[in-house]
């Protein structure tokens, strides 16, 4: 195992009415907002994954079933260590975008869709 997922990522174009939404459909909490990005709790034992909606500008929503405009979806997997995790998913066939912080990297899986291994500051 290479890392825990922590984080299910959804686009909108509204953080707030998302996370509203998500958070009656699961019977989770908000624990926190803002225009950018917004996290909910599930009602889980450890309280992960957490689902959480990031602002996109423009965004337009998926198309169902097709694949004109797929579903934008990205998880979040937590690692110990960004390099050894970043080594080993590269290992596994994964490839780096280049895009990241020292809080997160973003790679792609192998058909191309984005996940991001993260390690928050504690």
């Amino acid at each position: 195992m290479i890392g825990t997922l922590d984080v299910i990522v959804l686009d909108c174009p509204d953080t707030r009415a998302l996370a509203r939404f998500y958070a009656e459909l699961l019977g989770g909490e908000i624990v926190g907002y803002d225009e950018d990005w917004a996290e909910v709790v599930l009602p889980i034992e450890g309280h992960r994954p957490l689902v959480a909606f990031q602002q996109v500008d423009d965004y337009t929503a998926p198309v169902w079933p097709g694949q004109d405009t797929p579903q934008q979806v990205h998880l979040d997997v937590k690692v110990d260590d960004l390099d050894a995790g970043e080594q080993a998913v590269l290992a596994i066939g994964a490839t780096a975008t280049g895009s990241g912080t020292e809080t997160f990297r973003v790679f792609l899986d192998p058909a191309g869709h984005p996940f991001c291994l993260i390690h928050p500051n504690d």
